[in-house]
């Protein structure tokens, strides 16, 4: 074993916690996580701190709560602050990242890392469209799927398997792995844009699952009642709140499943050019995702919610010095974990603004923590979680409501117990614990002394169904129609591209 190991961060964009096959899903093929289940620790319970894609992320590179780094959505990060990859990079470690970082507002900002393979979920300029420009396939205006009312709805990739994203990623972090400095230890980001919709993958890939094996959504009586304001907003501006079709929602499903098993595919592939470098395990390899996807479940989509669907997500680490083989670890753990779990494989000392901990000493028991929080938005659209072992807690300002759920391993969040007379006390406790969390770390903005505080309501969700659409269309194709075909509704004044 190395003394000063390398570090392998892999890191997907919207994978549900459920989506390994070791770990209980019977359908999805998964050999490469597979193998980190066998070979490394699980940890079962693992949550984001926000999510969302820029909050959650902000909170791993900073190793901080979102009340503590003030990004609570998908909103500019913090410039001042120290990230992981600066305090590898001042310990001497060679530091590069690949694939979408998510960086906001400057998406190109280093911020620690000594190069870049630069690319995000737009339409470019970036350094996989400047592949795809050298191989021909400059044609393509959405080269990561259709998006606006094609969102959610299935599709094949427009490119081959051997110029897709996922295998891009796949490619520059075998090529780095190939041509990094063999003298020092390196950290190595590697950050795939999928599953996140649309879901779109090239063929054989696309043909991998198919509608009838796929399961029907968890739809549990009165689920109604466990939506907030986020779920009816997102599913508006999704296009996915007039009706469900089964079908469909099956070979999304179908379709999902099969961007993660591409991406697994290539997971494969690292391991095997780690083994061919004779550094296998001689790297700490940490597999995540930002947070994860209600994918029609509750009749909803998106994330914004933390529901397990959305909030829970897969966490796996191999290092066989400090984490034992094919154990689970089911204490709660968080993405603010990672960056202390990193710099204590590095020999650093986390910092005292560091709130998390490091997860070999969680699966060692070693960890003082029972308990972790979530935040997504703010003052009236504030939505928060405590976390223990035993129960979890979410008020939405919103909605002016409070859920609290019994865990129990194997089942989904099914039924809340607020109001019902053997848990009062519960939910008062819990209330008051994560109020009490907030204030003791300075942070009034949702409170109102030992309460929550009531704000004026955000907008609701307009009456007409046909307002409230988003439309993420990038790259404008309107000068490519011939003579007498023209769209009726231009989508790109100004140019418009989000991330929902």
């Amino acid at each position: 074993m190395a003394e000063t190991p390398n570090i392998m961060l892999v890191m997907t964009d919207q994978q549900r916690f459920d989506t390994v096959a070791a770990l209980g899903n019977p359908l999805i093929q998964t050999p490469a996580l597979d193998r980190l289940v066998t070979e490394g620790t699980s940890f079962t319970s693992a949550y984001c701190p926000s999510p969302v894609c820029v909050a959650s992320r902000c909170s791993l590179l900073l190793g901080q709560w979102p009340h503590q780094t003030g990004c609570t959505a998908n909103t500019p990060m913090p410039q001042d602050r120290t990230s992981l990859m600066e305090f590898l990079q001042d310990a001497g470690y060679q530091t590069h990242g690949i694939g979408k970082m998510h960086f906001s507002p400057d998406r190109k900002k280093l911020w620690g890392f000594d190069t870049r393979d630069f690319s995000e979920e737009g339409t470019g300029p970036d350094d996989f469209t400047q592949l795809l420009q050298d191989n021909g396939f400059d044609h393509v205006v959405a080269p990561h799927g259709e998006r606006s009312e094609y969102y959610y709805i299935p599709q094949p990739s427009q490119l081959p398997t051997r110029l897709h994203h996922t295998q891009w990623v796949g490619d520059c972090t075998i090529d780095f792995l190939r041509r990094r400095e063999k003298d020092r230890p390196f950290f190595c980001w590697s950050s795939f844009i999928k599953p996140h919709p649309p879901f779109e993958s090239p063929v054989p890939w696309s043909r991998l699952y198919r509608t009838v094996e796929m399961p029907l959504p968890f739809l549990p009586t009165d689920y109604e009642q466990l939506l907030t304001y986020w779920n009816r907003l997102q599913n508006r501006y999704k296009y996915r709140d007039q009706g469900s079709d089964m079908n469909l929602l099956r070979t999304m499903r179908a379709a999902y499943y099969a961007a993660i098993s591409f991406i697994d595919y290539q997971l494969g592939r690292i391991f095997e050019a780690l083994a061919t470098e004779g550094i296998l395990d001689d790297t700490l390899i940490l597999f995540t995702s930002d947070h994860g996807e209600l994918l029609g479940d509750y009749n909803s989509y998106g994330k914004r919610s933390f529901l397990d669907v959305a909030a829970r997500v897969p966490l796996l680490a191999r290092y066989p010095e400090r984490f034992p083989a094919n154990v689970q670890c089911d204490y709660p753990a968080s993405l603010v974990d990672v960056l202390p779990t990193c710099l204590q494989a590095a020999g650093l000392p986390p910092g005292d603004e560091h709130i998390g901990v490091d997860l070999g000493d969680l699966v060692a028991g070693q960890a003082q923590r029972d308990a972790i929080i979530g935040q997504l938005g703010t003052e009236n659209t504030g939505l928060y979680m405590l976390l223990t072992g035993e129960f979890k807690y979410i008020y939405s300002a919103a909605d002016r409501r409070e859920w609290l759920f019994r865990r129990t391993p194997g089942m989904l969040d099914e039924r809340s117990l607020v109001g019902n007379p053997a848990f009062v006390e519960i939910t008062a406790a819990y209330r008051q614990r994560l109020i009490q969390w907030l204030q003791e770390d300075g942070y009034g903005t949702p409170l109102d002394g030992e309460n929550w505080r009531e704000f004026p309501p955000p907008p609701s969700v307009p009456a007409n169904p046909d307002a409230g659409h988003l439309f993420q269309d990038g790259r404008s194709v309107k000068d490519q129609f011939p003579p007498g075909y023209e769209p009726r509704v231009d989508t790109l004044k100004p140019p418009l591209f989000r991330n929902i």
